[in-house]
C-alpha cells in the first residue's frame, strides 16, 4: 500500500496503481467460501458434476472473486497520511465477466478514478478495478469500488 499526503492525493487520480501479485484460487478456498455463504451450488463444490458443464471444472463464486479485492487492496491501495480508519463504502458498479476456474490464478489492476473530501477529514476514494485471470482474454470482473478514509 502506498501512503500519500492529503495534498498529494489528487495527483494520483487517473493513474494506474501497482498491479498485485498472482493469487491461486483452489478448491479448498471455494469450499470454505461456500460454507461461509451457504451457497453450495454444484458448479462450485462438486467437481464431478461441474466437469460435465461447459466450464469443465468447478468455478469460484463471483462474490469470492469480488471479496478478494480486500486482499488485493493491500498492494494497490492508497493510504492517506494520518488516516486512522478506512471503511468499505460499497460499489457503484460490479460486473462478473468471466468465470474463475478452480486452480486459476488471479490478480488485480486498479486505477484511482476519483478522490473527494466529503466532510473535513473524510475522503471518498473511488477505484476502477479489474481482476485478471491468468491466460484468459476476459477479466473475471470489473468494479467501481468506493472506500472512505478518516484522517486526523
Amino acid at each position: 500500500m502506498t501512503t500519500v499526503t492529503k495534498e498529494g492525493l489528487l495527483q494520483h487520480v487517473g493513474t494506474e496503481l501497482k498491479t498485485t501479485d498472482w493469487f491461486s484460487v483452489n478448491q479448498q478456498q471455494i469450499n470454505l467460501f461456500a460454507e461461509a455463504t451457504r451457497d453450495h451450488q454444484f458448479i462450485h463444490v462438486d467437481p464431478e458434476r461441474a466437469a460435465q458443464t461447459p466450464f469443465g471444472s468447478t468455478i469460484a463464486h463471483g462474490f469470492l472473486s469480488l471479496s478478494m479485492l480486500s486482499h488485493f487492496a493491500e498492494t494497490f491501495g492508497l493510504a492517506i497520511e494520518g488516516a486512522y480508519m478506512g471503511i468499505n463504502y460499497g460499489f457503484d458498479k460490479v460486473r462478473f465477466i468471466a468465470p474463475v476456474k478452480v486452480d486459476s490464478r488471479i490478480r488485480a489492476h486498479a486505477k484511482l478514478a476519483s478522490a473527494e473530501e466529503k466532510n473535513p477529514g473524510q475522503f471518498m476514494l473511488t477505484f476502477d478495478v479489474s481482476v485478471e485471470i491468468e491466460g484468459e482474454e476476459k477479466p473475471a470482473l470489473k468494479a467501481e469500488w468506493l472506500t472512505m478514509q478518516m484522517v486526523a
